[in-house]
């Protein structure tokens, strides 16, 4: 119809006059006119916005952004970056893809020190869950976590893959952190602490993933199971335990492997949430009587259910 080959028409005009400008802007940059084309793009961009011409707004900045950190001009493209995000967040466009990706490249173009690229990150995470009190997604996690590894910025790397669903990439990752950074001791510990923190996000594939390839990968990890490493088997044995959800299991093998448990003081905080998550344990009561007696006493005085209440939205276990 004449409608749409009319609207085909401007939106072809539209994308001409774009390119054009697209075209002035990179030239006053390759003279090295950072300041006129920093202040050119901004000036577009609101241009775009008040006209709700969000998509072109975005696709101005995300290119301006990528050429400005060619030239090594890393606050006009951090700006501009922040720019392409500001975008999505008006437009409330849906979470897609290819929009993930390109907040995962601009901020593997940021200098990794700069607080720009904090803000940026937080601000992304928070807008790839629609705003939601979520984490942020996945997908992004996903994408930035693998930035981080390629940094070698492991600690933060392994923080990001642990709000993903890639598991596998996760135990490639502290394969090498573990050969990179750790003692040689200690290899069995990078992938419990792994394990045991997908269980307490409720990500039992993810954790299981992670224990299968880790423990394959690993030069200095012999084929199991059963493995040399007692706190291996018993992290094999606790995966099978959450498929099989039989308290009597859980509570037997925590008691079995406490010696491997006290290597590190956080396991058995994680095992509380984990019984709570998959064997239904009533929540710790956090009494003046420890253990046994605290619950006892507790569940006489009949003070469990706002006790479940608080521990729903209580204090978060840190996964650092």
């Amino acid at each position: 119809s004449g409608a749409a080959v009319a609207l085909k028409c401007s939106s072809a005009r539209n994308r001409g006059g774009t390119q054009r400008v697209e075209g002035k802007l990179r030239a006053s940059v390759e003279k090295g006119d950072y300041y006129e084309a920093h202040q050119m793009y901004k000036t577009l961009f609101f241009r775009y916005m008040s006209q709700a011409k969000h998509a072109d707004a975005r696709e101005l900045m995300y290119n301006g952004a990528q050429l400005f950190f060619s030239y090594n001009q890393l606050n006009s493209a951090a700006d501009l970056s922040m720019l392409v995000l500001e975008s999505l967040e008006k437009s409330e466009a849906t979470v897609e893809d290819e929009d993930l990706e390109h907040l995962a490249k601009l901020f593997s173009l940021m200098d990794p020190n700069s607080p720009e690229r904090v803000a940026f990150v937080s601000r992304a995470l928070k807008w790839s869950t629609g705003g939601s009190g979520k984490l942020g997604s996945p997908k992004l996690h996903q994408l930035l976590a693998v930035t981080l590894w390629k940094e070698q910025n492991y600690s933060e790397s392994r923080y990001h893959f642990l709000h993903s669903s890639d598991g596998e990439g996760c135990a490639q990752m502290l394969v090498e952190y573990s050969a990179q950074r750790g003692f040689r001791s200690e290899v069995d510990m990078f992938v419990a602490q792994a394990v045991l923190q997908f269980l307490c996000l409720k990500n039992k594939n993810s954790a299981s993933v992670v224990f299968s390839t880790y423990t394959q990968k690993h030069p200095s990890i012999e084929k199991g199971p059963p493995f040399v490493q007692p706190l291996l088997n018993f992290i094999w044995f606790l995966l099978l335990a959450v498929d099989g959800g039989k308290l009597t299991v859980f509570t037997v093998l925590c008691e079995q492997y406490q010696p491997s448990l006290k290597r590190d003081p956080m396991y058995n905080e994680y095992l509380d949430r984990i019984g709570q998550l998959f064997f239904g344990v009533p929540p710790k009561q956090s009494s003046s009587y420890g253990g046994l007696l605290g619950n006892l006493l507790n569940s006489l005085m009949g003070s469990d259910e706002e006790g479940e209440e608080a521990q729903e939205d209580g204090s978060p276990i840190e996964l650092d």
